[in-house]
């Protein structure tokens, strides 16, 4: 019987397949963001034909599932989630906007508030309060929470989220609105907040449940599918999806707590890291993942991750259990452009999986972190995935040339080591931020390099750092 691991990246998309008594095996096939189950079918078919078997045959065979992704993620840093309507205590429909009256960077003045998940016209209130010690001291107002369940269907809310003042004490209220919405439009994605995060502050509780609702109804559209794609394999049915704290959880409850699974691809390398750590007997392990579209960093001390239960992903405050990873918009994929003051930057943009770094040759014209390293010769243009892919060299030269080098008066390759260079110091500072400026010293670390790019720059990043080991398991690329 075969195990099988996957994760969808933002550029391609990872398998394991592990059988007893023989070592795992690893497969990677570009992601495909229209739908990505379409890619992760397309890798088990490359999969089950490097095991002589058909499809059917090699899934018939497994008995196990685990599944990572970056489709909530997405949905919310790129902000196309579901239109959702917000249901609350009278007098909060605003605290949405307010937050805690804090801005992430408080001191920069310029800093532009973050939009609302929820448009003011879609925030609404109902007639009931609960006080703090959990007695009633109005009872829901029925008759005009029918007329506002109407209100938000004509002005097309596709989910609805609510969240009481102090329903974690008594979720009565919250319990009853949901009994309505099941009678008058059973198939809305809708989240209460007693359910999502039971537990204390308002804002927290708020803006869990509101992100739950916005990436609910896309994340689990993607899983409906994924479902129904391994519906032939009836010991496949539970599939597990990887959570933000770096446990699993069925389909059906991933579904429904889709914000839990925000950083699911991320938590299964951290997880693995921090296995990998224990059989190294290093105590004190940066994980440093590094991909197609960003890199992933995280602290590892005694074996066990840092966990948090308060980040903020695209502007938006998460306050569910989560393994504490700082992103940076630094991967393979990340674009070099330089400004009209002649500065060079690299990332956050990137050119994803299509069309990819101009090496790719699927029409990107952009001088991408990936072209670069083959400029370079870190690459091998004839042994690209396994040697399935070839990369343009041409191509790669060109574009760097043109976005870089002749801006800057220099050569295509001073270009490409002018971008690795770059690259490498804005990872090596985003360490610094998870580490110096919590009273970590990274130099008291060993880094643990893995994702598709991370061995291309974890020397030259624990240099910068001077932290003194560096170790790239045979697995980094899948981990």
């Amino acid at each position: 019987m075969y195990k099988i691991g996957i994760d969808v990246g933002g550029t391609f998309t990872d398998f394991v397949v592990a059988s007893e008594g023989r070592p795992p095996r690893f497969f990677k096939t570009p992601s495909t963001p229209g739908d990505p189950s379409e890619g992760v079918m397309a890798g088990l078919e490359d999969a089950a034909g490097a095991f002589g078997m058909s499809l059917d045959d090699f899934l018939g065979a497994a008995d196990l599932v685990i599944h990572g992704s970056t489709v909530a993620t997405n949905t919310l840093v790129e902000r196309k989630g579901a239109t959702v309507g917000l249901i609350t205590t009278e007098g909060f429909r605003d605290l949405l906007e307010m937050r805690e009256g804090l801005k992430e960077d408080r001191y920069n003045l310029r800093m532009t508030p973050v939009e609302p998940l929820v448009p003011r016209y879609l925030r609404v209130e109902a007639r009931e309060r609960v006080r703090a010690n959990g007695l009633v001291e109005r009872d829901l107002d029925e008759d005009s929470l029918e007329q506002t369940l109407d209100y938000l269907a004509r002005e097309g809310a596709e989910s609805l989220a609510v969240c009481f003042l102090f329903s974690y004490l008594n979720p009565s209220h919250e319990q009853r609105v949901w009994e309505k919405i099941r009678q008058r439009f059973p198939d809305t994605y809708t989240s209460l907040s007693h359910q999502v995060i039971p537990q204390i502050k308002e804002f927290d509780r708020l803006s869990t449940t509101v992100i739950n609702s916005y990436v609910g109804p896309v994340f689990s559209g993607y899983l409906e599918r994924l479902k129904g794609r391994f519906e032939p394999y009836p010991q496949l049915s539970d599939v597990l999806i990887m959570q933000s704290n770096g446990g699993v959880a069925p389909i059906d409850d991933s579904s429904r707590m889709a914000v839990r699974a925000i950083l699911s691809g991320p938590a299964g390398g951290v997880s693995a890291a921090a296995y990998i750590g224990q059989l190294l007997e290093e105590p004190k392990i940066i994980a440093f993942d590094m991909g197609g579209t960003s890199t992933d960093i995280s602290m590892i001390e005694d074996g066990v991750p840092h966990v948090t239960t308060e980040k903020f992903e695209a502007g938006w405050k998460i306050a569910v259990p989560m393994i504490d990873i700082h992103t940076l918009g630094a991967g393979g994929g990340s674009i070099a452009r330089v400004d009209d003051g002649g500065i060079l930057h690299v990332g956050p943009d990137s050119a994803g999986a299509e069309p990819g770094p101009a090496c790719y040759g699927k029409g990107g014209g952009d001088a991408t972190v990936t072209d670069a390293n083959l400029v370079l010769g870190y690459l091998d243009p004839d042994n690209f995935l396994g040697g399935r892919a070839r990369l343009d060299l041409e191509a790669a030269d060109k574009a760097l040339a043109e976005n870089v080098g002749r801006p800057l008066g220099l050569a295509s390759v001073e270009a490409a080591y002018g971008v690795y260079k770059v690259i490498c110091t804005t990872i090596a500072e985003g360490i610094r931020l998870m580490s110096v400026q919590r009273g970590v010293d990274p130099r008291q670390f060993t880094m643990l390099g893995f994702g598709g790019a991370s061995g291309l720059h974890a020397a030259e990043v624990a240099r910068q750092l001077q932290v003194e080991n560096v170790y790239i398991p045979v697995s980094a690329p899948v981990l």
